[in-house]
């Protein structure tokens, strides 16, 4: 496993319709490295983030979709997603309070 250092493992939040009625909930996506766990992820998302609380971490992996140009298929790059929840007295993460 490669030395992942806790800047490492977020690599972008992920915005989407689901995503957004999830943070009502105290849920936040993000995409993470693909080698990175649950506790990483978590304590990556504690240091970046001044006063939050993480409760809980699930993650999945996501496939690519298959695409194709013309005769040309291929297959858009996989990734690894994480939905992090916080605790009920955590402050929210201001990265998605401006969206």
């Amino acid at each position: 496993m490669a030395n992942v250092q806790y800047y490492d493992v977020v690599i972008r939040p992920v915005i989407t319709e689901n995503s957004m009625s999830l943070m009502a909930d105290k849920k936040y996506t993000f995409l993470v490295h693909p080698e990175a766990n649950k506790t990483m992820i978590k304590e990556a998302v504690e240091k970046m983030f001044d006063g939050v609380k993480v409760a809980s971490v699930n993650t999945m992996n996501v496939l690519g979709k298959n695409k194709r140009r013309g005769m040309v298929v291929g297959r858009t790059a996989a990734g690894k997603k994480a939905i992090v929840k916080l605790t009920a007295d955590s402050k929210d993460i201001d990265l998605f309070q401006s969206l």
